[in-house]
């Protein structure tokens, strides 16, 4: 028999393998290697959530290089604050914010190359060009980038570099597969929980069961008796003395309380061990409940202390004036991240070097909080990340780096921090449980008069938000907030805000139609072209950009056609400077509604990596839908009620619908993706469920709303 390779051989030219990863590799800048056989390593500076910048980075590096991306090896740096700026993943920003120095990098290195053959062959360089990793000259001799590489490296860097016209692009707008994908897939070491040092030993920390409790005692000695387990010791001394130094820069409120902690040689017994633990706590602050932060939030909306955040023109008198005033109120829970990789980070605190590795979406101000707590140089401190199972806004907050520090700090030994599902179910960081209520004047048969209230467990949304659609649409708008100081830890989650926002606003809208008989999509239309040309440099949004979007999803979601048995909805939004629209179809089966397609519109500038961009979009619908249809998180005397996966409820992947994404064809900068498809996405389903039943949705999750008050 004679033996071959199934998949070689079913491809027409394919070349060999090359082991890149042991080529001898020659340093070029912070972001570039090239080795003498034309291979370039590329490192990606932002973290990897999942977002894909680890591929989309470096293509568009690649890109101004002119390398051809089959020869591109990526690489995921290390935090360096003097090389790279914004190492951080959040707000979907990593792109834009990057996009011109990124291409400017390769741009400039690719010109260095150039000088470099230029100067070998004792020609000018403006007589030079460059192409897939190939230098030219006018006479037709040719070297590789591998070949000048050493010399280009002592060459003065060129301040004034050309960039690509996006019509001569050839990776950028190219599909581009993971660059993780075969590690991911084969169980290679990419994630926290993959990261291992020689003697490092494992840590699982007992925290407070509710909160606003706090450690009062505890009794270790069935601890110590599990096989495996090393000691027990409690930290929280550095943690309280950085809250009280005034020093905390993070955006959510660290815990005051003491925890125990087991020290065990591996994960198992370390989580075995701290199940053993008897512990005893003790209330230092209110024991809350979903019930007390539904009284709490509905008193702030019927109350007089919010805080105006936009007012244009007169609305009170517009409201005086109107025919009709349609008011709503919008209800949403708390929701934890669910990430499924759940946390954990390494540190090794030595007397000359603090040393942290883990998933963290900011490697930069885990960085700056180890410096303050140990009391070093932020020069010894040194942070490399991994790539993150999952995110969506809890690993911004750095409470499981400052513990796994503490720690380390304590047993003068290499550790790595490891919770359980139930742990980070429990003692996360939760999307804050938030009230809307909004109100809109009818004059004429126009939307005279606009008023947003927005009641929000402790912080509201943040300063862009007024100045949102309809902002500039209506002449007398209106936003007001005020929120609860919660002792219940509360951060960004996916699409902060606007999660949430996007459904209650656009399901309002249409009510809104429905009141002046008008279709939806027609509506928006109307309503956006008073800010076609505004002046208003505050408002974010472009009102032709978003009436484009809408147009594209009505004519490929076929608004208003759809056969007979299929309701539909529509929402458009604009976060994280892209704007959005969706159509949902959802068709009752047994009499209970089910989404069944989702086609999305988007407008995110320039798309860097087709596959990474629909997956984005496609991730963010259902994740919209999911939970909006099912997510809630209760407490009752401070504890949640869910703990893991058995009793909060996801999406399943046989609830999942068809989502369908187009994009806005131009040549403008790119926007984020990772968290705008997700806002309109409840909306369109509420919107579509009324169409399909009758009834309006005001409650999130609807699936609860829907058996209790609705199907029943």
């Amino acid at each position: 028999m004679i033996g071959f390779n199934l998949f070689t051989a079913c491809k027409p030219n394919v070349k060999p393998s090359i082991d890149v990863e042991n080529l001898n590799f020659n340093d070029f800048n912070a972001f570039i290697k090239i080795s003498e056989e034309g291979y370039v390593t590329i490192y990606s500076p932002n973290p990897e959530i999942g977002q894909g910048v680890k591929t989309s980075m470096p293509m568009v590096i690649a890109e101004e290089l002119d390398v051809e991306w089959d020869k591109v090896h990526v690489v995921q740096a290390p935090l360096d604050t003097k090389n790279y700026t914004r190492q951080l993943a959040g707000g979907s920003q990593s792109i834009r914010q990057g996009w011109t120095a990124l291409r400017e990098t390769g741009a400039t290195t690719k010109q260095m190359l150039i000088n470099a053959a230029a100067v070998k062959w004792g020609v000018e360089a403006a007589d030079c060009a460059a192409s897939k990793g190939i230098i030219t000259n006018k006479k037709g001799e040719k070297l590789g980038y591998g070949e000048v590489v050493k010399e280009a490296a002592t060459l003065e860097i060129p301040e004034n570099v050309t960039l690509k016209k996006p019509s001569e692009f050839s990776i950028i707008g190219q599909n581009a597969t993971n660059v993780d994908l075969d590690k991911i897939v084969t169980g290679k070491p990419l994630f926290g929980l993959d990261y291992k040092e020689e003697g490092m030993v494992y840590a699982a920390v007992v925290r407070p069961p509710s909160f606003g409790e706090i450690l009062d005692s505890f009794d270790a000695a069935e601890a110590k008796n599990v096989s495996g387990v090393i000691d027990v010791i409690t930290i929280g001394e550095k943690a309280r003395n950085f809250i009280e130094s005034g020093k905390n820069n993070w955006t959510f409120k660290l815990s005051t309380s003491d925890k125990v902690v087991v020290i065990a040689k591996n994960t198992w017994a370390a989580i075995k061990g701290a199940r053993a633990i008897k512990a005893t706590w003790k209330a230092n602050s209110e024991l809350e409940s979903t019930e007390f932060h539904d009284e709490k939030l509905l008193s702030l909306l019927d109350g007089d202390t919010l805080t105006v955040r936009r007012e244009d023109g007169n609305v009170t008198k517009a409201f005086a004036e109107a025919d009709k005033v349609i008011e709503r109120t919008y209800h949403s829970p708390f929701l934890p991240h669910s990430c499924m990789e759940p946390m954990n980070f390494f540190a090794n605190i030595t007397s000359d070097k603090v040393h942290l590795v883990g998933p963290v979406q900011t490697p930069e101000y885990a960085a700056q909080v180890a410096a303050e707590m140990l009391g070093r140089d932020l020069a010894q401190v040194h942070v490399e990340m991994t790539r993150m199972g999952g995110g969506f806004g809890r690993r911004l907050y750095g409470d499981f780096v400052y513990e796994a520090l503490e720690i380390s700090d304590k047993i003068k030994k290499p550790i790595k921090m490891v919770s359980t599902r139930e742990e980070d179910v429990t003692s996360g960081i939760y999307r804050p449980a938030i009230k809307y209520r909004i109100a809109a004047a009818i004059k004429d048969g126009k939307i005279t008069g606009y008023h947003l209230k927005e009641a929000a467990i402790n912080d509201n949304m943040y300063g862009l938000i007024p100045h949102f659609f309809p902002a500039g649409c209506i002449p007398n708008y209106k936003v007001s907030t005020a929120n609860y100081k919660s002792n219940i830890t509360t951060g960004a989650w996916r699409a902060p805000y606007t999660n949430f926002l996007g459904y209650a606003e656009q399901s309002f809208f249409d009510e809104l139609a429905a009141a002046l008989n008008q279709d939806p999509v027609q509506l928006r239309l109307d309503l956006l072209e008073n800010v076609k040309d505004t002046t208003d440099e505050k408002i974010q949004y472009s009102g032709k950009r978003m009436q484009d979007v809408i147009r594209l999803a009505a004519e490929k979601g076929n608004w208003n056609k759809a056969k007979e048995g299929v309701y539909q909805g529509f929402s458009a939004y604009y976060s994280h400077n892209t704007h959005v629209a969706e159509v949902a179809e959802v068709v009752l089966k047994d009499g209970v509604p089910v989404v069944t397609k989702v086609v999305a519109a988007v407008d995110c500038g320039i798309v860097v990596n087709p596959t990474g961009a629909i997956n984005q979009v496609q991730g963010g619908v259902i994740d919209g839908i999911g939970h909006a249809m099912y997510g809630n998180l209760t407490f009752e005397g401070g504890k949640p009620s869910s703990r893991n996966f058995d009793n909060y409820r996801l999406i399943r992947m046989n609830e999942t619908p068809k989502v369908e994404v187009h994009f806005v064809q131009n040549e403008l900068s790119p926007t984020g993706l990772g968290e705008p498809g997700l806002p309109p996405a409840g909306g369109a389903v509420a919107n579509a469920i009324h169409k399909a039943l009758g009834k309006r949705l005001y409650k999130q999750p609807f699936a609860e709303e829907l058996e209790s008050n609705i199907l029943a």
